[in-house]
């Protein structure tokens, strides 16, 4: 089986046999963070197991160490997951969540890159599954043999530091928020609007066409160099408000055949932590 390693779509996602497939349901609503645990036991793609972008994809226990409002988790903690998961080295791992992969789909497959592992997310997510009329599972998935796992993240896939942003920083950020949170003009959920200065605005939900499914990497390729002139990938960080949106940009760099980006993973609500920090607005 050759691994897909951005997009998957649903045929293809169904032709993979059960053993060596680790499914991976995101759901999550950031209104409503247990509607996608909820959701889950009523229907899901069979097989699959959840993960939770609070308590699995996040340690909200650091959040006051300005990690953001997602703060990344420890090695040790990932390596758990997906230990219980059952992850294997060579296994396919496919993340969805209800369309787009704009939120906790695209985090998890970040995550997993940054261990090296090769995943895919579902395009156009649980709704394209159930359109191309699949079959759904009721009640919780089954249990998986646990697997024995030390993995490491890639520091060099990753941005953590405040101060690499602000000192001798020759990259280009790409902010993944709404154009009106990037301007500044509102701030739903963090301490103070605007952006980084001298950051760009590419707000994830344009990596989507109408029918929810990422448009052609041709066309990603071209609205990309558009906005990033003559920027090489591996100079773009990309952020969003706490480091999940973030990942569909990158999700979609990678998709388009641009390589090589990295994620500030504190993003906005990182840097808004400490009030000396800049802010631009407009």
């Amino acid at each position: 089986m050759s691994l897909k390693i951005t997009l998957i779509n649903a045929a293809e996602l169904a032709a993979i046999p059960s053993g060596e497939l680790l499914l991976v349901d995101c759901r999550f609503d950031l209104a409503d963070p247990g509607k996608g645990q909820r959701e889950y036991p009523e229907g899901h793609i069979p097989g699959a197991v959840f993960a939770s972008l609070d308590r699995d994809l996040s340690d909200l226990s650091r959040q006051a160490e300005g990690l953001g409002r997602h703060p990344l988790p420890l090695e040790a903690a990932f390596n758990t997951l997906l230990s219980r998961w059952g992850w294997r080295a060579g296994m396919q791992v496919v993340s969805y969540d209800m369309a787009g992969g704009a939120l906790a789909a695209a985090r998890l497959w970040w995550m997993l890159r940054l261990v090296g592992v090769q995943a895919a997310v579902l395009d156009g997510g649980y709704a394209a599954w159930l359109a191309a009329g699949l079959p759904a599972e009721t009640g919780e998935s089954a249990s998986r043999s646990p697997s024995k796992l030390s993995m490491h993240y890639d520091p060099g896939q990753v941005v953590l530091d405040h101060a690499a942003l602000s000192s001798g920083f020759s990259g280009q950020l790409l902010d993944a928020r709404a154009a009106p949170r990037f301007r500044g003009d509102v701030e739903p959920l963090d301490r103070v609007g605007g952006h980084v200065p001298g950051a760009l605005n590419r707000p994830f939900f344009d990596n989507l066409g109408s029918n929810g499914c990422f448009k052609p990497a041709e066309q990603l390729r071209a609205e990309f160099a558009d906005l990033l002139g003559t920027t090489a990938p591996r100079q773009v960080v990309h952020m969003c408000g706490s480091g999940v949106t973030a990942c569909h940009n990158l999700l979609a760099m990678e998709h388009a055949g641009l390589h090589g980006s990295r994620l500030y993973a504190p993003s906005w609500s990182g840097w808004v932590s400490d009030p000396w920090r800049p802010v631009a607005k407009g």
